[in-house]
């Protein structure tokens, strides 16, 4: 070892080589050290052109104002004194006067007397914070990592100028005390993961009083997936609010179960997760039936050009600020679609157990009473299911979005009918899967009855094999979820 330290030392050439690499090491130090403190110059230089308020106001690390100015100090006494019982409680009623009517006595007082968790306080979960505020709920928990940003301004519910900078759960407290001075607020700065599941949905602190309710106002799929599968598995009550980008028309926001949700990426992805995790229905959603479509804007990737001028970090008004890379705002233009597609789904069930019954006829040779009493295992949510989700709202021969319907796809080769019991106790049904199903128009149905399902042709010799290759692996998607129904 010795021996090759001194001719390693004695060699010209690897001298020259050590002395290189010293040097640009400290060259790059040097570099990365610049930058960094002209990335912290720039910063100051930024935080110093922001007029101060009274006092000689600056910002924090956060961007957040250091000094709270007269009016949060005052409106922070006002909530101490409220929340230690040194406030009028006919105020307290006047002031919720309209809610008391609404919802009657009793129901008041449930509200006052509720315990609340919003996780995630953006536009969502802001207004709804809101709401529940100046409904009465006394114990609000806020459970958000984020801070409020200029691009945050356009959909917040309370968010200043001022508040650019500040953790949007201690936004939402400062502005909700000048209103509702007697809610108590817990705050937790930190975003929702499984390993702080207990602890950020723990009881409420001195009472052991569990949440009432959780609101789910997140946009990331694997935290609400996580968050939604907690509160299912902990018997905790929970409402989650689905997607709502580049969706503008009110009209379309629905209230329903996780299992009925449709024409929403968001909910369609939770849907499927949840499925994975054996959880299908249960969790009530808020959720738009609005769909893409011509004249109507679409969320879009940052351009290119905007890539090339540096790393997407960089492109922050802020070190270590997030970039907003999707729009958030949709804008209609001569769109407008018939609310609910409750109707159609009962139709396309109709039409099932029809065509169930048909085929059972004709491999029974026109038997009609084989049929009474015949049942089909499959719901209007399983069809809405196999519609939207699986189909997208498109008929899978010719992707027509009209008239749509469901029926098997290859022409059973074995009775489809399944007895239980005998006589009057006697029960039959359809062995039909939702694997067997394949979305058609009606006139495309009708063909694909006559030919195929009481006819003398396979699919083979109706249809090309692009068009069958493309079913069969929808009916194959189909069967993976189908087990989690």
């Amino acid at each position: 070892m010795s021996t090759f330290l001194e001719r390693a030392t004695s060699n010209s050439r690897a001298q020259l080589a050590a002395t290189a690499i010293a040097s640009g090491a400290v060259v790059a130090g040097a570099i990365l050290g610049y930058q960094h403190l002209q990335d912290q110059k720039r910063a100051s230089e930024l935080k110093e052109s922001i007029p101060g308020g009274s006092d000689g106001e600056r910002l924090t690390a956060f961007g957040g104002s250091s000094k709270k100015d007269k009016e949060d100090l005052r409106n922070e006494q006002l909530a101490r004194r409220a929340q230690s019982g040194d406030y009028d409680d006919e105020l307290i009623l006047e002031q919720l006067a309209r809610n008391r009517v609404f919802l009657g006595p009793e129901g008041l007082d449930k509200l006052r007397d509720a315990f609340v968790v919003v996780v995630g306080c953006g536009g969502v979960g802001s207004h709804c914070t809101v709401a529940l505020a100046r409904s009465g709920v006394a114990r609000i928990r806020l459970v958000d990592f984020d801070q409020v940003t200029l691009s945050s301004l356009n959909r917040h519910a309370v968010a200043t100028l001022a508040d650019v900078g500040i953790p949007k759960v201690q936004c939402l407290k400062r502005r909700l005390l000048a209103v509702t001075p007697w809610v108590r607020f817990d705050l937790r700065l930190e975003k929702y993961w499984d390993q702080a599941a207990d602890r950020l949905l723990e009881p409420w602190e001195g009472t052991g009083r569990k949440p009432d309710f959780v609101v789910d106002a997140i946009d990331n799929i694997d935290t609400k997936v996580s968050l939604l599968k907690y509160c299912h598995d902990h018997g905790l009550h929970v409402v989650s609010a689905m997607g709502a980008g580049c969706k503008s028309d009110p009209t379309r926001m629905m209230v329903g179960d996780i299992s009925t949700t449709t024409d929403d990426g968001l909910s369609r992805a939770t849907r499927r997760r949840l499925k994975l995790r054996g959880i299908t229905q249960g969790i009530p959603t808020v959720f738009s039936t609005e769909k893409t479509g011509d004249g109507k804007a679409e969320l879009l990737p940052l351009p290119e050009d905007e890539f090339q001028k540096g790393p997407v970090g960089d492109l922050g008004v802020l070190p270590d600020f997030r970039v907003r890379i999707l729009p958030v705002l949709g804008y209609p233009s001569d769109y407008a679609q018939v609310k609910g597609r409750d109707k159609m789904y009962e139709g396309i069930l109709a039409a099932v157990q029809g065509g169930e019954e048909k085929i059972l006829r004709h491999m029974t040779g026109g038997d009609v009473s084989i049929t009474l009493g015949l049942k089909t295992p499959v719901t209007v949510s399983d069809l809405a299911f196999l519609v939207e989700d699986i189909y997208k709202g498109r008929s899978a021969i010719t992707g027509l979005p009209n008239r749509l319907t469901l029926m098997r796809w290859r022409k059973p080769t074995e009775s489809t009918l399944l007895r239980i019991g005998e006589g009057a106790s006697e029960q039959k049904s359809s062995n039909l899967k939702l694997s067997d199903l394949v979305c058609m128009t009606k006139e495309e149905a009708t063909r694909h009855d006559k030919e195929v399902l009481r006819g003398d042709k396979s699919v083979e010799e109706v249809y090309d094999s692009a068009t069958i290759a493309k079913v069969e692996k929808l009916l194959k998607e189909t069967a993976v979820y189908e087990k989690y129904r």
